[in-house]
Formats: C-alpha cells, structure tokens, sequence
C-alpha cells in the first residue's frame, strides 16, 4: 500500500488531535488541523471516512455529537473514556510505551490493527503477536513528542552536535529514524535514533512548520548498494565541495562524514552491493572517490580501465 506510511502518520495525528479537543470537531476543521489529507473536498472526505473507521476498528471509542442548531457533526475522544486506568508508570516508561503501541497498532492498518489498542499505557488480556519487530531506542520517545509538538531538538548523532526539526518520524529495514531540517546544514537529513548519544534537548513549542507536502520516507528509502548478500565493508570516498551535500542526501542516515576539507568532504559508508555503489559513485562523475578498502577501489579502477579499453 504506497500511501502506508503517510496515513499512519496521518492517523497518529488524528487521535492526538481528537483526544486534545475539548469540544467536537467538524470534519472541516480536523482536516485543516491534520496534514496529510488531500486538498479536494470529496477525496479528503473518503480519506477521513477511512481513518475514522481505522480508529473504531482499533477500539478507539470515537463519538459523533451534533453541534448547535445547524445539526452539523462533530467528533472527538473523551480521555475518560479512551485512557486506561492509572498502570504507575513513570512518564518516560509512558512515552515509550505510547510509540511501542502506536508503531505496531498502525503498522497494519486493517486486519491486525484490531489486535492491539493505542492507548497510552494500553495493555490487552489477551498476547498479540507484533507486526514487526523494531527496537526502541532511548531517544524516541521525546522525539516523538518533539514532534507532535514541532519542537526543535538538539542532539548528539555519532559524534556530532545537531539542530534539527523534526518534521516527522519513520521505521524501515528495522530502525527508527527521525527526518526533518537540519538547521546547521540548512537541508533536510535524516538520522538513526539509536545512533543519538545521550539526552535530546527539547525546545518551545510550535517552532517551524512541516511542508504540506512532506513524507519522511521519502528521505529514508531502500538504497542498492545495502541490497545485497556480500560481506558489509565500511566504503570511504572523497568528494568535492559542493557535491559532498548530494552525496549525504542520497545515502542517508547511515553515512558519517570522517573527514572535511576546503576542497573535498571523506564519507564512510557501509555496502553489501559493491556494484550498485560503484555506479552510484560514478554518478558524480569526477567529482568522487572511492578511498578504502583498497580492494573496493581496485574494482572501480578496473572496472574503468576495462570500459575505456572496450571504447577505444
């Protein structure tokens, strides 16, 4: 289902909004306050018909009240009813768990979802067997809240300090990452949360604002040189000022800049496909290359030596 990730979030979103509000929303202001709905009234009305009834089917107890005179409906989540009884967990140990239940309640959004309750602090009587397995790292769970509440963070990511705003949050290959606006690079980036040291500061709320057209997975995507069965090396290559940001951008959160220059940037990569990353080195034509290990660069020189032969 291409458009999963985009409604999961859009969901998420719906019930934190539903629960916050004290009096019924019309489905007019909820899909102003809620990104992701489509911008023509008749399609952003069967979208909203389709996550209603994803709520309901997850248990969430979604009522419709009429609002004044005009018989018009609104909707909402009392908290009363929604919300478990006390469980005396801490808040960090709640937080935690609300992403835990959410990230499995909404991995499948239709048959399983039954299984499992968004609910912070929720629990069943009954063991549900999980959609997927994803580890929890410490730093998700004020990201997740950073987010909702589009608060800058700053954190420190494999060695370096960062200033990022978090536009949204996503899991693929097994790992969380958060993606938005690295604002000391001044580009959208996106970062492994179990690759956050320590604590994540917190700024005010309502500091930036996500595009309208914003999916993090977009930014977070299967990459070739990582589909294969080969023994993972660790790639180091140079690139050009200039080029290094487009290389970053397109490898994603798994690479680390080892060194920068004036001249050029040295980005460290791990591979399991050595042929997929030789053509995406030789994307950028001149402007890169591949350092260590030497066996990796021998290929790519052969490999050049071999076409400049066939051509000559």
């Amino acid at each position: 289902m291409p458009d999963a990730p985009s409604r999961i979030e859009r969901v998420l979103n719906l019930l934190a909004l539903l629960l916050d509000t004290r009096v019924p929303l019309t489905r007019e202001e909820i899909v102003h306050e809620v990104g992701g709905y489509p911008a023509q009234i008749s399609a952003n009305r069967r979208a909203f018909e389709r996550d209603k009834e994803t709520l309901r089917g997850m248990g969430v107890p979604l009522t419709t009240e009429s609002i004044g005179d005009t018989g018009e409906l609104g909707y909402r989540v009392r908290p009363d009813d929604y919300y478990l009884p006390d469980l005396g967990l801490t808040p960090e140990e709640t937080a935690a768990l609300r992403v835990a239940v959410s990230a499995v309640a909404l991995g499948e959004v239709t048959a399983h979802g039954e299984g499992a309750l968004m609910k912070l602090g929720g629990i069943t009587t009954e063991p549900v067997a999980p959609i997927a397995s994803l580890p929890i790292a410490p730093a998700l769970a004020t990201l997740f809240d950073a987010f909702r509440h589009r608060a800058v963070v700053q954190f420190t990511h494999r060695g370096r300090m960062r200033t990022v705003e978090p536009w949204g949050l996503t899991s693929t290959r097994g790992r969380w990452y958060v993606v938005g606006y690295d604002r000391d690079r001044q580009a959208v980036r996106a970062f492994r949360a179990d690759r956050i040291d320590g604590d994540v500061e917190v700024g005010e709320p309502e500091a930036f604002t996500v595009p309208a057209d914003f999916r993090p997975d977009d930014h977070v995507q299967s990459r070739p040189w990582l589909m294969g069965d080969e023994q993972p090396v660790a790639a180091r290559v140079r690139v050009d000022a200039g080029h290094a940001d487009a290389m970053l951008a397109e490898l994603g959160a798994d690479a680390t800049v080892i060194a920068e220059h004036p001249d050029a940037t040295v980005i460290e990569v791990a591979i399991t496909n050595r042929a997929a990353f030789r053509v995406f080195v030789l994307g950028f034509l001149d402007h890169a290359e591949v350092l260590e290990p030497a066996q990796l660069r021998d290929d790519v020189v052969g490999w050049l030596e071999t076409v400049a032969k066939s051509a000559s």
